[in-house]
């Protein structure tokens, strides 16, 4: 048989691929089409890999047997060589019709560990019999503990406390492990949370917590001994630990800094010792060697328990200007008797300012904008001061966030902005007075910026012209913005139609002069006809906002179909053909015809463009056998 394929686009006839092709058997058709049988059997999976289940269970999988001839296959008998599989849901004998198929389940169940292969035997009239399919598994039986923390370090632990970890142990084997005791060699730890016997199914697991109580200091080791009737009993885990005794005390912070104070006034910051040692301490006595430093809110003798904090209050009331620095000492039983804590703090007399940054340049400003930049002003003196003015030399200068006065404790600031929006172009400088009560007022801080004139934006081309497009189908052209004279500002894009959109823009963006920013315009018709629109930009430019036309015609999509034909060979007996097709070539293929066709042709009006679709036909005959397939003709369907 010879097959020929087509496409019609519109009145456009494509040829395809002229195949020709002999149907494999179309002789017996003059024959005698009923003799013999033509089924044949196929399995899905090809064999049955049960893995490892565990002696005593079962591990079950379903099997499914297609007819993949031309009639009906009658299974006659299924066998298994090995005691350890059985079979359900097949009842024999099995008529499975051609092209249908029929699906069972194979059970393995082991009675001993081993591996276990055998094979599934089907017996039927169908031309591939016997059909043989693998079958493999494996029994396991003995079950096997693994602990996820191996060994348990405890680390440094005080005399008379205790640390816990979490312990959690996995049965890795095939079977259920009995854990029936477990035991430590060491009286510092202990176990909780484990009911013994513990039973633990294959694969689970089961958690305890093991606790290490020195009672005396040193390194303290030991094992802890999990017996079960698992294969690696006993199981053991290490254990390590070591017990420390001594108090010792700790500072938080470990130094106090006062920093400046002013003369005739004081500053308090608190301090936190903690007893970090595994006995209680006792503090004796606190001393600072400065009388500018005092301390409250610690009675003494003090006693700190292990693990326990004391926290009291530093003065530093300075009489003089100047450094005043001194150190905490605190005498006590601990190992690290005296603890010692340094202290520092400035006396100081008057308030100061001080700037930061010590001057504002704006640099280039484009004429009709603004910048702004942060200024920050900090007390660095010993007493409060209050900022009465503000002011600038130049009305391209504004001051915002500073409300006045303003009154700044020591170490305290204040923040504001100030901007530089120039009204005409070139250099523009000037100063910031602050006037206030401190020792370097007024306070200078230097002001510099330049105006710059505006720049030009620009859009190419002017005009887009998508022409016909398909309706429901993108059409995408370039297009660039560029400025000149300055730099630009590009704040928005916008287009008057949404069958126009633009893309390719991050906004906003900045332009220097001279430079150019590409970017892309679709066109996606939702109608037929013509349409335009308006791209509008928007910038700083002085010729804001420019605008772009864009145009196009919504087109219908062409319809597609594909025309075959075929020469039929050794057509004797023939009543009539079938077609099928497929995506991919080789099948599988799915018949498109609804009822037999007398005629040695055939139009497929269902396709999808873009697609490409692959082609077969069959011949059936009087007693309603069918031919194999033809040969395949291959049809590419046009976009759109």
């Amino acid at each position: 048989m010879t097959i020929v394929g087509r496409q019609c686009d519109g009145a456009k006839v494509i040829p395809v691929v002229l195949l020709s092709l002999l149907f494999a058997g179309c002789q017996g058709l003059t024959g005698n089409p009923s003799s013999g049988n033509s089924g044949a059997v196929a399995s899905s999976p090809t064999s049955l890999a049960f893995g490892n289940a565990q002696v005593g269970s079962h591990a079950s999988l379903s099997e499914t047997v297609k007819n993949t001839g031309g009639s009906t296959v009658t299974i006659s008998s299924a066998s298994l060589g090995n005691a350890a599989y059985s079979i359900s849901g097949l009842t024999l004998p099995a008529v499975v019709a051609a092209g249908q198929n029929i699906t069972f389940t194979v059970k393995f169940a082991p009675s001993a560990a081993g591996s276990a292969s055998s094979n599934l035997t089907l017996i039927s009239d169908a031309a591939n019999s016997p059909l043989t399919i693998p079958l493999s598994g494996t029994g396991v039986t003995s079950g096997n503990l693994s602990a996820n923390l191996t060994p348990l370090a405890f680390g440094s632990v005080q005399v008379g406390g205790h640390t816990s970890l979490s312990e959690t142990v996995k049965n890795s084997g095939g079977s259920t492990v009995t854990i029936s005791s477990a035991s430590v060699g060491n009286a510092a730890y202990s176990i909780s949370g484990l009911t013994l016997p513990a039973s633990v199914a294959a694969g689970q697991s089961i958690t305890f917590t093991v606790k290490f109580a020195p009672s005396a200091a040193g390194s303290a080791s030991s094992n802890l001994s999990l017996v079960s009737n698992a294969a690696n009993s006993p199981f053991t885990i290490p254990l390590s630990g070591t017990g420390i005794a001594a108090g010792g005390l700790s500072p938080n912070p470990t130094s106090l800094a006062f920093g400046n104070v002013q003369v005739g006034s004081h500053a308090s910051l608190s301090e936190t010792v903690t007893n970090t040692g595994g006995s209680t301490v006792t503090i004796s006595s606190a001393s600072a060697g400065n009388a500018a430093y005092s301390i409250s809110g610690l009675t003494l003798p003090a006693n700190v328990a292990a693990g326990q904090s004391i926290t009291f209050t530093v003065k530093f009331a300075p009489s003089a200007a100047g450094s005043a620095s001194s150190n905490l000492s605190l005498v006590s039983n601990a190992a690290n008797s005296p603890l010692t804590i340094p202290l520092s703090g400035t006396g100081v007399t008057a308030g100061n300012l001080s700037p930061n940054p010590t001057s504002l340049a704006f640099g280039n400003v484009q004429v009709g904008s603004s910048r702004k930049l942060s200024e920050t002003v900090t007390n660095t003196g010993g007493s409060t001061v209050t900022i009465s003015s503000a002011s600038v030399g130049n009305a391209a200068y504004s001051i915002s966030g500073l409300t006045l006065p303003t009154t700044l404790s020591t170490g305290q600031s204040v923040t504001f902005n100030v901007a530089f929006a120039p009204s005409t172009a070139g250099s523009i400088t000037t100063n910031l007075t602050l006037v206030s009560n401190a020792g370097n007022s007024p306070l200078i801080i230097a002001l510099s910026g330049t105006g710059t004139a505006l720049g030009q934006l620009g859009v190419s081309p002017a005009i887009l012209s998508f022409g016909d497009v398909v309706l429901g189908v993108s059409s995408t052209l370039n297009s660039s913005l560029g400025a000149t004279g300055a730099a630009v500002t590009i704040s928005s894009a916008s287009s008057s139609n949404p069958e126009f959109t633009i893309s390719g823009l991050s906004l906003p963006a900045v332009l220097a002069a001279g430079q150019s920013l590409p970017y892309k315009v679709t066109f996606k018709p939702q109608a037929s006809g013509s349409a335009s629109a308006t791209l509008t930009f928007v910038s700083n430019a002085s010729n804001s906002p420019i605008h772009q036309t864009a145009t196009g015609n919504g087109v219908s999509a062409p319809q597609h179909s594909v025309s075959l034909s075929w020469n039929p060979s050794g057509s004797q007996g023939v009543v009539g053909y079938n077609v099928y097709r497929g995506n991919v070539s080789g099948g599988p293929y799915v018949q498109v015809n609804t009822s037999l066709d007398a005629n040695t042709n055939y139009t497929d009006n269902q396709v999808v463009a873009g697609q490409t679709y692959y082609y077969v036909a069959t011949a059936v005959d009087g007693n309603g056998i069918e031919s194999g397939y033809s040969n395949q003709t291959q049809a590419v369907i046009p976009t759109p």
